[in-house]
C-alpha cells in the first residue's frame, strides 16, 4: 500500500478493541467487541470475567480489522498495544496477542500508553493540535489536566484523588437505576431536567486536583432523604456540578498556562454538555478547541494506533512490560 499503517490493539478493561490507522490518522478500521452485557448485571467492571471475555474476542476482532482495511501483516509499518493503565489481567490479554502477532509477522511492537493513546485522539481523521496545549482528560478511570509545551513533551498538572468523574457518571447511573454504563443514559436524562439541586463542587478553587468521591455520597444522601426523586433532576444537577469543576479547573489552568489550545479527550469528552461548555470556554479565552470525533472518544484501537506513530518515529524502547498504574508523563 502506499502508506505506511499501524495495527493499534486496546484491552485495558473492559472493551476489546483493534483497528488499522495511517499515519495522517485516517481510519482504515476499527472493530470494538463490547462487554456491557457481560457486566451488566454487576454495575461495574468485573475484572476476571474481563479477561476471559478479551481471551474469546481478540483473534475475531483482529481479523474483522484487518478484513475491513483490506491490509496484510506485510502492509504493516507496527503494532502498538496498550501496556498500561488498567486491569492487569486484561492489559495481559492485549500483550501477549501483540507480542505472538509480531514474532509471527516479523512486525516491530511498541507496549503504548493508553493515556497517550486518548490524548492522540484528537488527531484522528483530520484532527488538528496548535502547541502548547493544555488537555483535560475525563474517563471512566482518570480525570486529570496535562501541560504540552509541544507535540512530545508532557508536565502534569493535576489529577483525581478519588473517583474519576466518569467512575462518578457510572456510580450516579446506578443509584438511580439508569443501568450500566451510565454516562450516556446520565446525559440524556440529564437534558430533560433542571439542576435545580445545589450538589457540592468538591476541590474547586482548590488547585489543579480532583476529587469526585464527595459529590458521589452527596447525591445518594439527597436520593436517600428523598425516596422519589425526580430523576431528571438530580441527573442534571449532578451534571451540573461536574461541569462546574472540570470547567473551572480548565479556566485557571488557561489563565496561568497560557496555551494556544485546549484537547478535551476520554470518554467523558463525548458528552454533549461538555463539549458546549468547553467550546464556550475556548471561545472567551480565545484559544482553540480541539477534541476527537466522538465515535473515537471511548477506549479504542484508533487512538492507540494514533499514539503508536510517536513511539516509531522516535525510535522509542519497545517496552512490553504491563504496568497496570503506568502515569501520563510515561511512555
Amino acid at each position: 500500500m502506499s502508506e505506511q499503517l499501524i495495527l493499534g490493539i486496546e484491552t485495558s478493561c473492559d472493551d476489546t478493541s483493534v483497528a488499522v490507522v495511517s499515519q495522517t490518522g485516517r481510519v482504515l478500521s476499527c472493530k470494538t467487541a463490547s462487554q456491557v452485557e457481560v457486566h451488566s448485571g454487576y454495575g461495574g467492571i468485573y475484572p476476571e470475567f474481563a479477561s476471559r471475555a478479551h481471551v474469546e474476542a481478540i483473534i475475531p476482532t483482529l481479523g474483522a480489522a484487518m478484513k475491513e482495511a483490506g491490509v496484510k501483516p506485510e502492509d504493516l509499518a507496527a503494532i502498538g498495544v496498550t501496556r498500561g493503565p488498567g486491569l492487569i489481567g486484561s492489559l495481559l490479554v492485549g500483550i501477549h496477542t501483540a507480542a505472538g502477532l509480531g514474532a509471527g509477522w516479523g512486525v516491530p511492537v511498541y507496549g503504548v500508553n493508553h493515556l497517550r493513546g486518548h490524548l492522540r485522539s484528537a488527531l484522528l481523521e483530520g484532527g488538528r493540535v496548535t502547541y502548547p496545549a493544555l488537555v483535560l482528560l475525563a474517563s471512566g478511570g482518570h480525570t486529570l489536566i496535562t501541560y504540552m509545551k509541544d507535540e512530545t513533551s508532557m508536565e502534569p498538572v493535576g489529577t483525581t484523588r478519588d473517583d474519576s468523574v466518569g467512575e462518578a457518571y457510572d456510580k450516579v447511573a446506578r443509584m438511580l437505576g439508569l443501568g450500566f454504563p451510565g454516562g450516556p443514559e446520565i446525559d440524556r436524562i440529564a437534558r430533560q431536567g433542571t439542576a435545580n439541586i445545589r450538589f457540592p463542587r468538591p476541590m474547586l478553587g482548590k488547585g489543579y486536583a480532583f476529587s469526585f468521591s464527595g459529590l458521589k455520597s452527596s447525591v445518594r444522601r439527597h436520593i436517600e432523604q428523598n425516596p422519589a426523586p425526580i430523576v431528571a433532576d438530580v441527573a442534571a444537577s449532578f451534571v451540573a456540578a461536574c461541569m462546574d469543576v472540570l470547567v473551572g479547573k480548565c479556566r485557571t489552568a488557561i489563565t496561568e498556562f497560557k496555551p494556544a489550545s485546549l484537547i478535551v479527550v476520554g470518554g467523558v469528552s463525548a458528552s454533549a454538555q461538555l463539549r458546549d461548555e468547553m467550546k464556550n470556554l475556548c471561545d472567551a479565552s480565545g484559544i482553540a478547541l480541539a477534541l476527537p470525533p466522538r465515535e473515537w472518544s471511548t477506549d479504542n484501537g484508533a487512538m492507540i494506533a494514533m499514539a503508536t506513530w510517536d513511539y516509531l518515529l522516535s525510535d522509542a524502547a519497545k517496552l512490553m512490560e504491563v504496568d497496570p498504574n503506568l502515569p501520563v508523563n510515561q511512555l
